[in-house]
């Protein structure tokens, strides 16, 4: 129980990250889209950096103590990744959203606001992101959690930022755009207690947790964020920013873990 309620809090902290991302509208400060492509370019990197340091690696190293040896700890890991992956995927192709650049994805839902959609494509964002943060908290309380919600809570504020920015430019004032991006980043606790929970009731799950979680990123890494970077000519920036992101959150990993 302890460490399912250290999952919640942790993800619950880096949620809020999201909201403290999002506050230089307040401020009527809009930055630039260069900017803003190196700021997601860096969330990219720490969600890379997360995936296989905190994630991936734990995830075989568990394999091989609750599985037998050869090829199986390496297989699991691998189902596991592709499994969240596909579950990401899933929603992406199911639930009714829209992206800031391509637009409208998913079945028809034309009775649902335009600003429920943006809601339904960050849920998609955020959860797996706070089911990684309780994940690791579930398996290894503080040591094992503690790196993933500062990593995690780093990227969420350029996406936070981003989010408001893109809602600005849709229209809504500065206070609306705020609050919903603040509210996107309250998704990530409920991410964060069923990841921890899950753990908690059974370690031989851990393994399946971890890489399951992995996966979840990475497709978000590879078809939500990286792309948006890219799309407008900065990619210099945005790879730029990607290298920092990973380096600062393999130096968490390895100074906090």
């Amino acid at each position: 129980m302890e460490n399912t309620l250290l999952g919640f809090l942790g993800s619950l902290v880096a949620g809020l990250l999201t909201a403290v991302g999002a506050l230089p509208v307040l401020l009527g400060k809009t930055p630039s889209r260069g900017f803003r492509d190196l700021a997601l370019g860096f969330a990219a990197g720490v969600m890379l950096a997360a995936s296989f340091f905190s994630l991936i690696i734990p995830a075989l190293d568990a394999a091989e103590i609750y599985y037998s040896g050869g090829p199986v700890p390496a297989a699991i890991v691998c189902i596991a990744i592709l499994l969240g992956m596909g579950a990401i995927a899933l929603l992406n192709e199911h639930l009714p959203h829209e992206h800031f650049a391509q637009g409208r994805e998913g079945p028809e839902a034309a009775s649902l606001r335009r600003v429920w959609l943006f809601v339904f494509a960050i849920t998609i964002h955020n959860l797996p992101e706070g089911m990684a943060v309780g994940v690791g908290f579930g398996a290894n309380g503080l040591e094992g959690g503690m790196p993933l919600a500062i990593g995690i809570g780093l990227q969420n504020m350029p996406e936070g930022l981003a989010v408001a920015v893109a809602l600005m430019g849709e229209g809504y004032s500065k206070w609306r755009s705020w609050s919903i991006a603040a509210l996107t980043g309250l998704i990530e606790p409920i991410g964060g207690l069923f990841g921890a929970s899950i753990i908690s009731v059974s370690q031989i799950l851990l393994p399946w947790g971890l890489a399951f979680a992995a996966g979840a990123m990475l497709y978000v890494i590879s078809h939500e964020i990286i792309p948006e970077t890219h799309r407008c000519g900065h990619q210099k920036k945005a790879t730029f920013g990607l290298a920092m992101g990973l380096v600062i959150m393999l130096f968490l990993d390895v100074w906090l873990g």
